[in-house]
């Protein structure tokens, strides 16, 4: 057996995982109830809004104590890196979300979200490629109902 360590189509492959890894996208949601998004990386400068509690945010960038970040309606702003968690929260951007059973189009409806409610995502992936179920990603609404529901439908992942 011929080993491929060392060919053209390694290295191509490894640039490949490495490019996709650095461009995949970096979620966070906020942890209090008023989280305020500024306009600049301090306390003194203009305060923007008021996001809610597990609003996901893109991040954009990192420095000591502040992350930039994008929020789903594109707003760019700063927000205090002690106001942000890990843990992994969606919002519905389409008007309605068919939340389905299983990953597939013709799967029962668990339920539907309206535009702007917030899931928590219930199995995180690397990325939309990584998935089980490309396309698709589970999720759980705080009534505790959980199931598939395409990515495009959601800001967070």
């Amino acid at each position: 057996m011929r080993s491929l360590r060392g060919s053209p189509i390694f290295a191509a492959a490894l640039a490949v995982i490495a490019v996709s890894d650095a461009l995949a996208a970096d979620y966070r949601a906020t942890t209090e109830p008023a989280t305020v998004l500024y306009d600049a990386p301090s306390s003194k400068a203009k305060p923007l809004f008021l996001l809610g509690r597990e609003t996901p945010l893109e991040v954009i960038v990192a420095l000591e104590g502040w992350t930039k970040v994008r929020d789903a309606g594109g707003t760019i702003g700063w927000v205090e890196k002690k106001g942000l968690t890990d843990k992994r929260a969606l919002v519905v951007r389409t008007p309605t979300a068919e939340v389905r059973a299983n990953p597939q189009d013709a799967a029962p409806i668990v339920f539907r979200a309206e535009q702007n409610v917030v899931l928590e995502l219930a199995e995180p992936a690397p990325s939309p490629l990584a998935t089980a179920s490309p396309g698709w990603v589970k999720v759980r609404h705080r009534d505790g109902q959980a199931g598939y529901v395409r990515i495009a439908q959601v800001f967070g992942f």
